[in-house]
């Protein structure tokens, strides 16, 4: 696939590690997807579809406005009906290429394993002439207002080799095949994570427009952008499309080491900060805040109907995306899928 107009290419050193990153991650997926997930083709998320299949009685939990009101007549016993899922999808992802994700403590970088969840959506739906597509969102650029910021804006565009900002959000078709698919992973891959914040919500709402006919919208970030920026895209792309947040996590943002003063530096507005981590009362209170925090963004999900999955760099990652489909499959089998 040719490279999309515009997308911010890494510098070679960057791309030639992204591309080693994502030869790893290709065969594990491969090997460990393809021996643990076998079965019917029902794709990442099985959702109900648009084909009618047949009916069966109901089960709490089951969508109310599948109910054949037919056979619940006839029978006196309410019945759904069961769709099948449409051979062809189309799939887009919405992937946030923020700063932050430039980050990690443990096995992986946060930018790996977003790369790593575009990886296993693509292998999970890129067959039988399904089309998958993606709008990425990075950074675009942070004020010179304070002179470390400064410091830090002048300091990336110097590694990235450009002090142009350029496009902030780049967006790559939908197209079928497994070629296609590879170098759409490639093109991911190898964006430049720019220093910034992406607009999550308007990422997000990229995902509307144009109107397209029911398919799977991925979302795959970490989410630090405060919840009422994205909960309402989120909730719109819902009504037309099964949804699946994606969401990225680093145990430092979760809770602090006691190491003592450490210097952080926000990737995406250049500040630094000192903290003494000796504190057991501040390690308390970041704990507390972080836990707070991930499950505003836990609340907002599931309030919009998504499913969601959480990814940690320090965990295996891929058995946490074979738990998911598993569990999403049994519960297609119950009759709910959320």
């Amino acid at each position: 696939m040719s490279r999309p107009l515009g997308t911010a290419q890494a510098p070679p050193e960057e791309a030639a590690r992204a591309e080693a990153v994502l030869a790893r991650l290709q065969l594990l997926v491969t090997r460990k997807l393809d021996g643990l997930l076998q079965g019917d083709y029902v794709g990442l998320l099985p959702g109900p579809g648009t084909e009618a299949g047949e009916s069966r009685e109901y089960r709490p939990g089951d969508d109310v406005r599948r109910m054949d009101w037919p056979v619940t007549a006839r029978t006196t016993l309410p019945h759904v009906r069961r769709t099948v899922a449409d051979r062809e999808l189309e799939t887009w992802m919405a992937i946030d290429l923020s700063a932050s994700l430039d980050f990690g403590t443990a096995k992986w970088l946060k930018r790996d394993l977003v790369i790593a969840a575009a990886t296993a959506v693509t292998h999970l739906t890129a067959r039988g002439g399904n089309r998958i597509g993606a709008v990425v969102g990075t950074g675009s650029a942070v004020t010179e207002s304070n002179s470390l910021r400064g410091l830090f804006k002048r300091r990336a565009a110097t590694a990235a080799g450009t002090d142009a900002p350029g496009p902030s959000v780049v967006r790559m078709p939908a197209r079928p095949g497994r070629k296609e698919a590879q170098g759409l992973l490639r093109a991911i891959a190898r964006t430049r994570i720019r220093p910034g914040r992406t607009d999550l919500g308007a990422l997000i709402d990229l995902l509307n427009r144009p109107p397209r006919r029911r398919g799977v919208a991925v979302i795959i970030s970490d989410f630090l952008a405060p919840a009422e920026n994205w909960s309402r895209p989120v909730r719109k792309l819902g009504v037309r499309h099964d949804v699946l947040a994606i969401e990225v996590v680093d145990p430092r943002e979760l809770e602090l080491p006691d190491v003592g003063v450490l210097t952080l530096a926000d990737p995406e507005s250049g500040e630094l900060h000192e903290v003494q981590t000796a504190d057991p009362a501040l390690r308390e209170r970041y704990a507390a805040a972080a836990g707070e925090q991930r499950a505003t963004i836990a609340r907002a999900l599931r309030a919009a109907g998504a499913s969601h999955l959480r990814l940690r760099t320090d965990t295996d990652w891929l058995l946490d995306i074979v738990r998911f489909v598993a569990a999403q499959r049994h519960a297609r089998t119950r009759g709910t899928t959320r």
